[in-house]
């Protein structure tokens, strides 16, 4: 499926938008423990799901080789990679010419929604990669590294981890979303991606700032 909404959280992405909204919303109410019954369709598609988290990246895996050649691909039309193994990938923001090493914190998931996004929302996704919009600080997050990030919060955030079902609130409001399309969690991912990058650019942030950042936060007082 390809996404004809040229920005993220436009188009036909706006009713998970409208579901983010919520989330941010209830985050005050986030850490209380929530007893419910899942409907076996939300049981398959949150299993899917984790079983998708489930898997790390494997660097001698042929269909990980292969998706991470995609994504270069993806990232840079007309440029010919030269090795899985190579100071090219420090173009995109991973922090050295081995992006698998930097896979360790989100799973193969991590770099399925990197390329998810690049896909299905390639002017967004190229905006962010190339740092377009707005007054740039002179050191800028890792892109890359920064994508890796969101997914690891994403999961942490929403409780998807190892439980049967979620916990919390947030993890509820997913779950729902999750069910009515079983790509939210792709979907999520490019609309927190960019939400980073506007929170970044209203805190008038630099390289220092990029672990205290979360897109689903509201935005801090600019840094001085």
């Amino acid at each position: 499926m390809h996404y004809q909404a040229t920005e993220v959280v436009t188009g036909s992405t706006a009713w998970i938008g409208r579901g983010l909204s919520c989330v941010c919303a209830q985050r005050r109410e986030s850490d209380a423990r929530l007893s419910f019954d899942m409907t076996p369709s939300q049981e398959e598609c949150l299993q899917r799901l984790q079983n998708r988290i489930d898997v790390s990246y494997d660097s001698t895996n042929k269909d990980h080789q292969d998706a991470l050649k995609s994504l270069w691909y993806a990232s840079f039309p007309g440029t010919e990679l030269l090795d899985l193994i190579s100071d090219q990938w420090k173009e995109m923001g991973w922090q050295g010419k081995d992006p698998s090493t930097d896979f360790r914190g989100g799973g193969f998931i991590s770099l399925e929604n990197l390329l998810f996004f690049a896909k299905n929302f390639p002017r967004s996704f190229q905006e962010l990669l190339k740092k377009q919009n707005g007054n740039r600080a002179l050191w800028e997050y890792p892109f890359a590294v920064a994508g890796v990030n969101i997914t690891f919060m994403l999961i942490q955030m929403l409780d998807l981890q190892a439980a049967a079902k979620p916990r919390t609130l947030l993890g509820a409001i997913f779950l729902k979303l999750l069910s009515e399309n079983e790509r939210a969690f792709d979907i999520l991912y490019c609309i927190a991606f960019k939400l980073m990058d506007q929170q970044w650019l209203s805190m008038h942030a630099s390289y220092m700032d990029f672990n205290v950042i979360n897109p689903l936060t509201p935005t801090p007082s600019p840094s001085s």
